[in-house]
């Protein structure tokens, strides 16, 4: 079992830079493949961007690649998310997510296939 809890959220200007982390509890935290998603108000959560157990793997939703990097420290038990010229649709609620063993990304690209959530930490975007 994991326990995920986000950090790093707040008041960005588009075109500036923000990284959320996500800390791990448990032993196991390598053994999980992690995801981002976010959840705008009134809008379903969508993937961000998902990193395999080992870290080798990376996938991107489009509309953000090129501009936000998804890494994590095994050793440190910690995910992180680096967001770059983020935009005001960029606003959302990010949870990270975890889910044991590594998949293809039509797997991790769908909320339904993981299994701990963190509480969400809140991005908003300013023009």
């Amino acid at each position: 079992q994991v326990q995920l809890v986000e950090s790093g959220g707040g008041s960005v200007q588009a075109g500036g830079s923000l990284r959320l982390s996500c800390a791990a509890s448990g032993r196991t935290f390598s053994s999980y493949a992690m995801g981002w998603f976010r959840q705008a108000p009134g809008k379903e959560r969508e993937f961000v961007a998902a990193i395999s157990a080992s870290g080798g793997n990376t996938y991107y939703a489009d509309s953000v690649k090129d501009r936000f990097t998804i890494s994590r420290d095994n050793a440190k038990n910690t995910l992180y998310l680096q967001m770059n010229s983020p935009k005001p649709e960029d606003t959302a609620v990010y949870y990270c997510a975890a889910r044991f063993t590594t998949s293809s990304v039509s797997v991790l690209e769908i909320p339904l296939n993981y299994g701990y959530w963190g509480q969400g930490t809140q991005v908003t975007v300013s023009s």
